[in-house]
């Protein structure tokens, strides 16, 4: 039986878990450092902490971490990684992967994405439903691409940066890390690290 752990009982934890389902995982557990106050998260059951989760890593085939911060996420990624744990990637079925591009561990692909040839995704990036990432993008760790949001060929998104839902992305720019680009914003020139840019065409605030 396919056993799948999840760290990060929230919203965003219960889409991970549904598409773990979609891909064939037959139980799906949440560990979350709100328990016991939290013990389910919609469908599923919450059985611990994090460091619950630390002490039953053999009991499951896999874990990942479905918290929607980056920072956060990054951290308890790295965690898990140094204790060697089964972290895996998971992708839903109605998502188109190139088998030229790569994705990171712990990274998830939701519904109706597109990855295009030789896109490099990073490890812990959320691909959110129906974004469309195209051919030689370049995705750094624990990015967040919202539902919607679109990258032309050659874009580079660097780490913990968070690309809005909506957004427009044109061919070959580059997006610092640890950016924020604002929801239905168009980036038609480079953003360095840590800015905020919202609008038509986006602009740093």
């Amino acid at each position: 039986m396919k056993r799948l752990a999840i760290l990060g009982a929230s919203g965003h934890g219960k889409v991970v878990a549904d598409v773990a389902e979609c891909c064939g995982w037959h139980e799906v557990i949440f560990f979350d450092d709100a328990w016991p106050e939290v013990s389910h998260n919609g469908h599923w059951n919450v059985e611990g902490n994090s460091q619950s989760l630390a002490a039953r890593l053999g009991d499951f085939t896999g874990v990942i971490v479905a918290i929607g911060d980056n920072g956060i996420r990054a951290e308890k990624l790295r965690w898990l990684l140094d204790m060697s744990a089964p972290v895996v990637t998971l992708t839903h079925p109605s998502a188109i992967v190139s088998q030229y591009a790569e994705l990171g561990a712990g990274t998830v692909v939701m519904p109706s994405v597109v990855v295009n040839v030789s896109a490099c995704i990073g490890e812990g990036v959320i691909l959110n439903t129906g974004c469309s990432i195209d051919h030689d993008c370049s995705i750094g760790d624990c990015a967040h691409i919202s539902p919607g949001a679109r990258l032309a060929g050659g874009v580079q998104i660097g780490a913990h940066s968070w690309v809005g839902i909506g957004v427009c992305v044109k061919q070959l720019v580059h997006i610092g890390q640890q950016v924020t680009v604002g929801a239905g914003a168009v980036v038609v020139a480079d953003l360095p690290d840590g800015v905020t840019a919202v609008g038509v065409p986006a602009k740093s605030i």
